[in-house]
């Protein structure tokens, strides 16, 4: 299956969150082509790296459906990816996000 999906990624901080958008491979669970949204990586290294840093989660959206999930960091690699426990959980869940049919809007 080659199913790539676009995900937005958000890396809590201790004060602050960085945005960023990739793609989630739901074959491997690797997220690629990240871009982030007002953080210069290349001066600042990935969130993961900074002393503040927390955790990072997705979010992938159907409409104004979303389903949230967590995501792990290789820091020292830049990439990011779900283990192969949440990937099983997560493709079950967006099968049902995106089976559903769309939010009655009368």
């Amino acid at each position: 299956m080659d199913l790539k999906l676009p995900i937005t990624i958000i890396d809590e901080m201790s004060e602050d969150e960085v945005r960023s958008e990739g793609e989630l491979d739901l074959a491997s669970g690797e997220i690629r082509n990240v871009r982030y949204v007002d953080y210069d990586v290349t001066e600042k290294g990935v969130p993961a790296e900074q002393e503040d840093y927390e955790f990072s989660v997705g979010v992938l959206r159907n409409g104004a459906r979303e389903v949230e999930f967590r995501v792990e960091v290789d820091a020292l690699a830049g990439r990011y990816f779900i283990t192969p426990s949440e990937l099983l959980e997560l493709k079950g869940r967006a099968a049902k996000l995106f089976s559903q049919p769309p939010p009655n809007l009368h």
